[in-house]
């Protein structure tokens, strides 16, 4: 063979090399990392990713003999460590911080309010109603209601029941914010039953507190949307989506079997009182249920994140347009969202779980400009409710979750960055 076509020989065989390098590193799938442009709905296939946090699952109740839908935590006893309170086995309980053991501070009974009252509440929240600085119980359970945080919480003595509404119906979530700008907690509530079961149907409320909530028997009742919020309306969240310093409400509603859902959407408050004029984000949007405000690519703008928990896929919308992207179209039934900075690097990052018993936890780190990538959690997992919490006291952020379906409440660990 001549000099010369050994010279070709070597570069034609160099070519074929990096062509098939170029090929098979184009059909790797990712095992555990998946990268999302901010700009296409497409993964962006790439070798897998070490996940920067490892979370370490943690069990508070292993088995109820009711689904946990909602759960919330605080230092209620001022002794330094996180209870948590959840709703099961037709009662609500305080899990003390320190032994994780329950007691009971009310039991779901009827004769309290309109309503019969379920096993267990569908959502809560925590606000101090009465202004004494400890934190309050709010609960949704066919009716709205707050029990009130007593001086001793820990005695085994019913905590004060008294209600907030029970002429709205169908509220699958309650949101706690100041609404008015009055630098008051307010309450942020839905209403998603028809006519025939409430006066206020397909509605979203807002819902003041008293001047005396110890013996008031209706808070003040705000309906911005009035029957303007057809479907299943889900979760709400808060903000200031226009930048008029006032704050804004984000709603999503799932559709089948409810008619006229399948929709992301935000009202916008008036400068004075008056109508709240409302701005749909998406139609079509298959299982629509958890929306939040965030600013997710660090341009001083919110953002809003949302999932489509009875459907796939999370998806985000950037402000102040709210363009529509994708972040993740396959995974499961997310009816859970939570928008915090988990890995500690300022930015914020996004975390869900699967509704069902074979659901898939996982976060998705905030890359920069509002690109994602995903890593899993835990998997065989099922939530209702997922937060971010120090739990632990150690500065970062864990995720507390009740686990719906499967019936326990968990929360994991957050133990730092790993790289």
């Amino acid at each position: 063979m001549t000099k010369h076509k050994k010279v070709v020989c070597i570069w034609q065989f160099r070519f074929l090399w990096i062509l098939a390098l170029t090929i098979s590193s184009q059909q790797l799938t990712p095992l555990n990392g998946q990268s999302v442009s901010r700009t296409t709905s497409e993964h962006e296939s790439r070798a897998p990713a070490e996940s920067p946090i490892q979370w370490t699952k943690h069990s508070i109740v292993e088995q109820s003999k009711t689904a946990i839908n909602s759960a919330v935590a605080a230092d209620f006893d001022a002794d330094g460590k996180m209870d948590v309170i959840a709703s099961y086995e037709n009662g609500i309980y305080l899990h003390r911080g320190s032994d994780r053991r329950p007691i009971e501070i009310h039991r779901n009974v009827s004769g309290l309010s309109r309503t019969k009252p379920k096993a267990a509440c569908i959502h809560s929240c925590l606000i101090d109603v009465d202004g004494d600085g400890d934190q309050d119980f709010i609960g949704s359970n066919q009716t709205i209601f707050w029990l009130e945080c007593p001086d001793k919480p820990f005695s085994g003595k019913p905590w004060s029941y008294r209600t907030v509404d029970d002429e709205i119906l169908g509220s699958h979530c309650v949101v706690a914010g100041d609404v008015n700008g009055d630098g008051k907690m307010d309450l942020i509530a839905n209403s998603f039953r028809d006519k025939t079961a409430t006066q206020f149907p397909e509605s979203i409320v807002w819902l003041e507190i008293p001047v005396d909530p110890r013996n008031s028997t209706q808070w003040k009742r705000h309906v911005f949307a009035n029957k303007d919020a057809p479907g299943g309306s889900h979760y709400m969240g808060l903000g200031d989506l226009n930048g008029d310093g006032r704050a804004d409400i984000t709603c999503g509603a799932k559709g089948d079997p409810f008619e006229g859902g399948n929709w992301f959407a935000w009202w916008e408050q008036p400068a004075i009182d008056g109508p709240w004029k409302k701005h749909i984000l998406a139609t079509h949007q298959l299982g629509a249920t958890n929306i939040q405000p965030a600013d997710l690519n660090g341009d001083k703008h919110l953002d809003i994140a949302a999932t489509r928990g009875h459907g796939k896929g999370i998806l985000w919308f950037e402000g102040p347009r709210f363009t529509q992207r994708e972040i993740d179209t396959e995974i499961e039934r997310p009816h859970t969202l939570v928008t915090a900075d988990l890995d500690g690097d300022g930015d914020t990052d996004i975390a869900t779980c699967g509704s069902l018993v074979n659901g898939t936890a996982a976060w998705f780190e905030n890359t920069g400009k509002g690109s994602f990538q995903k890593f899993k959690i835990d998997t065989h997992q099922g939530s209702y409710d997922l937060r971010a919490i120090d739990m632990d006291g150690d500065g970062d952020l864990d995720l507390l979750n009740a686990g719906h379906g499967n019936k326990n409440l968990v929360w994991y660990e957050n133990s730092g960055k790993q790289r």
